[in-house]
């Protein structure tokens, strides 16, 4: 199973384009340690260095879906600027979202369907009597296109391909515009709030709790004493 995630700093500042470039760190050693394949799609660098303002990554493997569940939302670091030692924000948030695949076509002139027809219009009596318009179809994709310019059915097929090619490759780049157009959204969207993880420190790794005994020893004290006086 193939899936691809975007990790973005949206319109923060540095510190989280340097939160996106450490939580990639730790994701990517996430996926090694499950076996999960990845490959980094696309990088934008962030303005300082270290930084990423956004990274697309595409995942594949069996266990891919119920890793992305502890992934795929607002990721919360909580920790003091590295750049502006002053600023007095503490909290700073990025986003992991799956974006949707895009189906690509390739155009493979076995996979084209042709029909024929009489051509319509002017052009003489020839024209309308014999079957010389063709109609291309795209089995993959339904697209299909009508070639009725010459007076030639084979013209008419070699016209049809290019014009089915062209239409199908345009159906291409609509895709594309799309997927740009999901992305700069999450860019817009990033919620500020009910982090599906949270990090905190410069070392960016869960603190240990520290265990101590001291208290609960005093404790045991007075109340020994306040026993033995009763």
């Amino acid at each position: 199973m193939d899936k691809i995630i975007q990790i973005t700093a949206a319109r923060g500042p540095a510190e989280c384009c340097w939160v996106v470039a450490q939580v990639l760190k730790i994701l990517i050693a996430e996926v090694k340690a499950k076996g999960i394949e990845y490959v980094i799609l696309q990088r934008e660098k962030g303005v300082e260095n270290g930084t990423v303002q956004s990274v697309s990554v595409q995942l594949t493997g069996k266990e891919v879906s119920s890793f992305l569940s502890t992934w795929c939302g607002t990721v919360q670091w909580v920790g003091t600027s590295t750049f502006r030692k002053y600023h007095k924000r503490k909290n700073w948030f990025i986003g992991v979202y799956e974006l949707e695949q895009l189906s690509l076509s390739e155009l493979n002139e076995k996979d084209i369907s042709f029909q024929t027809m009489r051509s319509t219009g002017p052009g003489g009596q020839n024209v309308n009597k014999v079957n010389s318009a063709v109609r291309a179809i795209h089995a993959p994709t339904g697209v299909q296109v009508v070639a009725m310019d010459s007076r030639s059915q084979h013209q008419n097929k070699k016209l049809a391909i290019t014009r089915l090619k062209e239409k199908v490759m345009y159906a291409n780049i609509q895709q594309l515009k799309t997927m740009e157009l999901n992305q700069w959204e999450n860019h817009l969207s990033l919620e500020r709030g009910n982090p599906i993880r949270v990090f905190k420190g410069s070392d960016f790794k869960k603190k240990k709790v520290t265990t101590s005994y001291k208290n609960n020893r005093n404790q045991l004290k007075n109340d020994l004493r306040n026993e033995l006086k009763n």
